[in-house]
């Protein structure tokens, strides 16, 4: 049955999505990397430690990632893998924000068993604006599959604030997901409607404003043609 939510006050416990093993150097890489981050600052993790607590050799840790964010990148795109593969189909019928709603609750639910390395690394972004700016970039581009989970278009100058302004509302809902311990997830759903609420109205106003560029073109495209029909009127009137 499709999740509204308006009317649902709880979901199933995310308990259920038991995370998988590692059995790859690349998996176990990212878990290593996951585990320091949730005791401590992502300044503080070296790569000699992420090697050793992945069993992995400093020459096979740098054959699978370049850098610490590299390694959270991976992380990111497994979410989204994730969230991908699950069967979005009963959402087919529901209106455009439902359905991101869901993707988004299902995003959230996948991301339960990493709830203190995000804290960590959210302490840190504030506190260093270029790790911001880097982690926004991959928000960013994470969100645009999200849209697109949803049936909501993600490409062009729309998509691209689209997704920009999905990014910063999922990021004002996770300290309210980070301190829920509810297994339903009942203060995460109402502080997500409200944000949905709220961006759904900015988002109308964005998509005027990107509407905008594209009607100068088509005016500019019609006065082009306006003055060549009048050249060539011209034309054939001195001749």
């Amino acid at each position: 049955m499709a999740r509204r939510p308006a009317r649902r006050t709880t979901r199933p416990s995310s308990s259920a999505r038991a995370p998988e093993a590692p059995t790859t150097e690349r998996n176990k890489i990212i878990a290593a990397f996951l585990g320091l981050l949730a005791e401590r600052p992502i300044e503080d993790i070296g790569l000699a430690e992420i090697a050793r607590d992945a069993d992995v050799s400093l020459a096979q840790l740098r054959g699978e990632f370049p850098s610490k964010l590299a390694i959270f990148a991976a992380h990111i795109k497994d979410t989204d893998r994730a969230v991908l593969a699950e069967d979005l189909s009963e959402m087919e019928e529901e209106p455009p924000r439902e359905r991101l709603f869901d993707v988004l609750m299902r995003r959230l639910e996948i991301l339960s068993p990493h709830r203190r390395a995000i804290r960590s690394l959210m302490r840190s972004a504030r506190r260093n604006p270029p790790l911001a700016l880097a982690l926004n970039t991959l928000a960013v581009r994470s969100q645009q599959w999200m849209l697109t989970a949803a049936g909501i278009g993600a490409t062009g100058p729309r998509g691209a604030i689209r997704a920009q302004g999905l990014a910063l509302l999922f990021g004002s809902v996770l300290p309210t997901w980070i301190r829920d311990d509810d297994p339903g997830l009942a203060r995460t759903m109402a502080a997500l409607d409200r944000a949905l609420t709220r961006g759904s109205r900015l988002a109308g106003l964005l998509d005027d404003l990107c509407c905008i560029p594209a009607a100068l073109c088509r005016i500019r495209s019609r006065r082009r043609r306006h003055d060549e029909d009048l050249e060539d009127s011209e034309e054939s009137a001195a001749a």
